[in-house]
């Protein structure tokens, strides 16, 4: 077993007690046997403190209780420093890993390119209660994929849309360091975690569903388009990123293409300081295309 790379599983856990416990016992039970196991609760007031001490007991599972809410990025880097792993698993409290995860995970790193940081693959989507509702990338009726799923060297295509299930997701210890974690500026991590890493790291893809992720009425991915959402605001600032990390034309064009995506998003719910901006940020980025343009004439 001590030939086998570590892996670092970081259950994030803030006012999840229904869910929390499956969620450490699909950790548990992983058919990979190097694992660190780190269980961080954010502040929460429901019990899941603890359940969570009741769960681990008699484990090896270390334990990180915070005494007030941080947030879900700030809380992750927590867990993410007191690690070890050369692999890091992102595990929210309310989602499940299938036993193969861990495994067959290494095994596409192993066998992938030097450069690849980041391994992802389909998902189950199930309700509160566990029933599988379908899967996150739609499939025919013979099981298979209805559309290719980027891979490689997928920047410019994080730009242009959102595809990756975020429960699905493992990741290089490396590609962590480069970013020191998780910007705690944010709300949230998914776009800039993938928009920071894409730039650099290459992602691999599995088709097969190796998480579960369950739809939890009033959680943060239901609360992220609300009037004067945070959400909304962390999303502009992961766009003013991807101006400054742009590197070509079709980049810029794809961040034109967000922008107007978001400004709609915008409009839905109101939030039409933001959408200012984002005007401004398109208009930045056509001057910057046309400066280009007059460059190659």
């Amino acid at each position: 077993m001590d030939s086998l790379p570590l892996v670092s599983i970081i259950c994030l856990c803030y006012n999840q007690k229904a869910f929390v416990g499956p969620a450490i016992r699909s950790a548990l039970a992983q058919t990979y046997q190097n694992l660190e196991i780190i269980v961080v609760d954010d502040g929460s007031t429901d019990g899941s403190k603890e359940e969570i001490s009741a769960i681990i007991k008699d484990t090896s599972i270390q334990f990180i209780d915070l005494p007030k809410n941080i947030g879900n990025c700030a809380a992750f880097n927590v867990g993410y420093r007191a690690s070890k792993g050369e692999y890091l698993i992102d595990l929210a409290a309310d989602d499940l890993l299938l036993p193969t995860r861990v495994e067959l995970g290494i095994n596409d790193f192993t066998n992938g390119p030097a450069q690849a940081g980041v391994h992802f693959s389909d998902a189950f989507i199930t309700d509160e209660s566990g029933n599988v509702l379908n899967t996150h990338y739609p499939r025919n009726q013979d099981g298979g994929m209805r559309a290719k799923i980027p891979s490689g060297n997928v920047y410019e295509n994080l730009i242009r849309k959102y595809f990756i299930c975020p429960p699905s997701m493992m990741t290089r210890r490396k590609v962590f360091d480069d970013l020191g974690g998780y910007d705690e500026n944010l709300s949230y991590e998914d776009f800039d975690f993938w928009i920071r890493s894409g730039r650099t790291y290459e992602y691999l893809f599995n088709p097969a569903p190796l998480v579960k992720k369950r739809v939890v009425k009033n959680s943060l991915s239901t609360r992220q388009f609300g009037f004067r959402s945070r959400h909304l605001a962390s999303t502009y600032q992961v766009c003013e990123k991807i101006f400054n990390l742009n590197q070509s034309v079709s980049e810029d064009k794809a961040l034109i293409r967000r922008c107007r995506y978001e400004i709609k998003q915008c409009v839905k719910t109101f939030n039409f300081e933001l959408i200012l901006k984002y005007g401004k940020l398109i208009g930045q980025t056509q001057r910057r295309l046309s400066s280009l343009s007059s460059m190659e004439r």
